[in-house]
């Protein structure tokens, strides 16, 4: 880091995280619909004026070339500061054509096209490419919801993760491998730890400090003249992997290839080419089906068969667990008791809540091969016939 970029860095974790926080307390104390622009104005200023002061500076030393980490964690700064600005309505898309943060919007598109990623900060700069000083990592604000969210979505975003790398050394073995078996089994257990994890989150997370507080900080905001969404926490390769490599999801789907190619930015490079390669890999699923009719009598076959389907079962309680209990307790439920479902700028994807859940719902059928009676393609048909093939 330069002296530059380490000033920056030490403002996000310090007076930039004390700013939201007092902010927040702000709001959440006051009557309900008190506009948001009545609250804090001398808290707004101190923060684009400290904001503005630190990038500029940043943007007059240009690329140091420092590295990609380095590049990469300095985005991620940026990206908190302006994502900060528009949940304190200092900007908003729709009044705007062109962000007013024009030092924050030249040094973030500068440093997101040499990295070859959005220029914003995404949900990795937060959960895994967030490094903790003293035992602290960047948030937000100090608020012991926020931590609770990302702590949880931490460990179940490297829990995919290891269910995915666990899928990835299956493809060199084949499926009717010894060794398959015992990855097919680390896979499940990962699987079994994001259930864990998320229901620790369903019953610590506080619904009101999630959906006021901590949520508005992840919506859709300008960088220069383009409107961006907001993070998402399924913006990793991990998740992708899986659904590709069981078989649930397909790459030549287009609800699910748009899906695709809609994140892959909001991924590190490195994502990117994993995911990229996954694409064009068959399926175990297509490898077991085509196995069926000559092996399905082996004992290999048996077996193997027997641990994927557990496998392909756990992905899909992961993919109801999300949609049933978290999205409906913190998104949905709120969204309609304050009567903000049909708000604009209110999810982080940018489209009406009503038209996103409906999107999850049909990823969610999709990740569970459920029965959807034709109305789009999963594998519930691949999946029943597997099924009878087990003795």
């Amino acid at each position: 880091m330069t002296v530059r970029s380490r000033a920056m860095d030490t403002w996000i974790r310090n007076e930039f995280k004390d700013i939201n926080s007092t902010l927040e307390e702000l709001y959440f104390s006051s009557p309900e619909g008190t506009p948001l622009g009545s609250v804090g104005a001398a808290l707004k200023q101190q923060l684009v004026e400290q904001g503005t002061a630190l990038i500029a500076g940043l943007l007059t030393e240009g690329n140091t070339d420092e590295g990609f980490d380095s590049g990469f964690e300095l985005l991620g700064n940026v990206g908190f500061y302006m994502a900060s600005c528009r949940r304190h309505e200092i900007t908003e898309p729709s009044r705007e054509t062109r962000s007013p943060l024009h030092e924050a919007s030249a040094l973030a598109m500068q440093l997101g096209a040499s990295l070859g990623v959005v220029p914003r900060f995404a949900s990795c700069h937060l959960e895994t490419h967030n490094q903790a000083v003293n035992g602290v990592y960047k948030t937000f604000t100090g608020l012991e919801d926020e931590r609770i969210f990302l702590d949880y979505n931490t460990r179940s975003v490297f829990a995919f993760i290891r269910a995915s790398e666990a899928l990835r050394q299956c493809l060199p073995l084949g499926v009717s491998h010894s060794v398959t078996y015992d990855l097919l089994l680390s896979a499940k257990a990962a699987l079994e730890a994001v259930l864990s994890y998320n229901q620790t989150l369903f019953e610590k997370l506080d619904i009101d400090r999630f959906f006021y507080c901590v949520r508005p900080y992840y919506r859709p905001h300008r960088v220069g003249l383009h409107e961006y969404r907001g993070a998402n926490a399924g913006d990793f390769a991990g998740i992708n992997v899986i659904d590709l490599l069981l078989g649930l999801c397909q790459a030549d789907d287009p609800y699910y290839s748009q899906l695709l190619v809609d994140k892959f930015l909001f991924m590190r490079p490195e994502d990117q080419l994993v995911l990229r390669d996954c694409m064009r890999r068959t399926s175990l699923m297509d490898s077991f089906v085509a196995e069926a009719a000559a092996h399905s009598h082996e004992p290999w076959f048996q077996r193997n068969l027997d641990m994927f389907l557990q496998v392909c079962h756990a992905h899909g309680q992961t993919a109801l667990q999300h949609h049933e209990q978290l999205v409906n307790k913190f998104i949905e439920k709120p969204a309609d008791d304050a009567a903000l479902s049909n708000t604009e700028g209110l999810t982080a994807s940018g489209p009406p809540l009503p038209v996103l859940l409906k999107s999850l719902r049909k990823l969610c059928d999709m990740r569970c091969a459920a029965d959807v009676q034709g109305a789009f393609r999963t594998r519930h048909h691949d999946v029943e016939m597997l099924r009878g093939c087990l003795s």
